[in-house]
């Protein structure tokens, strides 16, 4: 099972930016556990600051990968450019949020990729991509 977890800009500043919303864990250290918790997974992490490379990511991978777990940050709430590079792939996309954004401003609370994924998981740190990934794994 190949999984593919894609977090889009500013989530390179985990463990660093906004502890109060967003923890004190960098995103490295917590992907070295996930890919030991979950050693039968080929499990690999894409981070990019810019939508172009994002795109590009999900088109790679998007047809032969088994599910990608998308944290897009503030993509979320404006790129229909990441809406139909997950529409054009035929691997299951779910959206995962670190902070629950529906108890943050109002803007936070429109996705565009809503809509064309799998699922979503909000609000539960980190873990959240750990659930996403289960999600994977049982069905």
């Amino acid at each position: 099972m190949k999984i593919l977890i894609i977090n889009g800009p500013n989530l390179n500043l985990l463990g660093k930016r906004e502890k109060n919303i967003y923890g004190d864990r960098d995103f490295e250290s917590f992907f070295e556990e996930l890919k030991n918790k979950y050693p039968k997974i080929d499990l690999e992490y894409f981070q990019s600051n810019h939508e172009g490379e994002l795109v590009d990511k999900i088109h790679e991978v998007g047809f032969s990968y088994n599910g990608i777990i998308f944290n897009a940050g503030a993509y979320t709430h404006t790129s229909v450019a990441l809406a139909d590079a997950i529409s054009g792939v035929t691997t299951p996309v779910i959206e995962v949020h670190i902070s629950n954004v529906h108890k943050r401003e109002e803007f936070r609370h429109k996705s565009f990729l809503s809509p064309v994924c799998k699922g979503i998981i909000v609000g539960f740190g980190l873990d959240g991509y750990r659930l996403a990934l289960e999600s994977f794994v049982i069905n």
